[in-house]
């Protein structure tokens, strides 16, 4: 039976105080790692991960490379919704594309319900053998929300400016809440079954949310937002909120009842807590820094590092995934400097 003997990234989302600042990095297990792009010439990402001994040594490998303080579950977003009747396809080069696109109150109508148990049950088996035989760090496990899931649904593949998935929502709010409603079910089963198999936080990635202004926020995502860490709350977990571009909507999570507010790279971490976030900050190096010489890379992030320590509950990450050309060697030596440098600031 594993057991967690590094729980700074628990500690440090409770906003308790830790010894060093824990850190892990979004994307870090794949597309940077010569072990992992050995794997993908043989198995597709579907492949890997209804394969829980691969999908497991997968999920592991930066924590054994980097020392990072946690894992994330590696699958993708798309992993719940076939169960709901979707037929998606990961395209290499391009992302998840939808055969069958939403337009109409009907089509949101088709969309069924997960059980996780017979639908998804690869995904709870690699997680039962991360937490039970193999991780001594927390592990991350993640869904999708309801807006960046709709979004892929509507517009049938990824988009710039998410004109169709505005639209629906704008035009036809009564399939729009609809579809909100059911995906919102989805989140909460899927993440809940998650953490009974062993996940020791729980992330929810709105990528794309960015693309709606406050207002829209509040009227047409924020109360299904509510609903799902509402929800979750009770699983006594960490919870993470995450989106790209969204510096604008920060505020808008520090009402919700979730424990961490993930940034990326747009808002500082001295401007989050000057406009009012409280909560557990995560974040928020540029990943394209990390292809610049070293001196830079480390001064960005103690500058970082200097901000987020002003007061406890502070993890430090990317402000989105890391990119395919960086080094893996240049992530087990950030990691080290943080580490480093973190515990001799906190140890004063």
């Amino acid at each position: 039976m594993s057991k967690i003997t590094n729980d700074a990234l628990l500690k440090a989302a409770r906003g308790e105080k830790t010894d060093h600042v824990p850190v892990w990095y979004m994307r870090q297990a794949g597309r940077s790692q010569p072990e992992y792009r050995e794997i993908k010439e043989k198995y597709s990402l579907f492949e890997i991960t209804h394969q829980p001994e691969l999908c497991a040594y997968v999920t592991r490998l930066p924590v054994e490379q980097y020392g990072v303080d946690a894992a994330i579950l590696y699958k993708d977003i798309m992993t719940p919704l076939p169960a709901m009747g979707v037929d998606v396809e990961i395209k290499s080069g391009i992302g998840p594309i939808i055969a069958n696109p939403l337009t109409s109150l009907s089509d949101v109508e088709k969309l069924g319900k997960i059980n996780p148990e017979s639908d998804i049950p690869y995904v709870l088996d690699t997680i039962k053998l991360l937490t039970k035989e193999q991780l001594t760090v927390p592990l991350i496990g993640f869904s999708g929300a309801p807006f960046t899931l709709a979004s892929y649904l509507i517009e049938g593949g990824p988009s710039k400016n998410y004109n169709k998935t505005k639209a629906f929502m704008y035009s036809q709010p009564e399939a729009w809440y609809a579809l909100m409603d059911k995906l919102g079910d989805m989140v909460i089963t899927y993440a809940k079954s998650q953490i009974k198999a062993g996940a020791t936080a729980i992330q929810i990635f709105d990528s794309w949310v960015g693309a709606l202004n406050v207002q829209d926020y509040r009227t047409f995502i924020k109360p299904v937002m509510n609903r799902i860490f509402s929800e979750l709350k009770s699983e006594n977990v960490p919870l993470i909120m995450f989106g790209v571009g969204a510096s604008h909507l920060a505020l808008e999570w520090q009402d919700i009842p979730l424990d961490v507010v993930g940034l990326d790279w747009r808002l500082q971490i001295d401007e989050a807590r000057a406009l009012g976030i409280e909560k557990a900050i995560m974040g928020n190096l540029d990943p394209a820094i990390l292809l610049a010489p070293w001196d830079v890379i480390e001064e960005k992030a103690k500058a970082i590092l200097d901000q987020g320590m002003e007061r406890s509950g502070y993890i430090f990450n990317l402000g989105h995934g890391v990119f395919p050309s960086v080094n893996p060697d240049v992530l087990k030596k950030l990691t080290a400097f943080i580490h480093e440098y973190s515990a001799s600031k906190l140890g004063q």
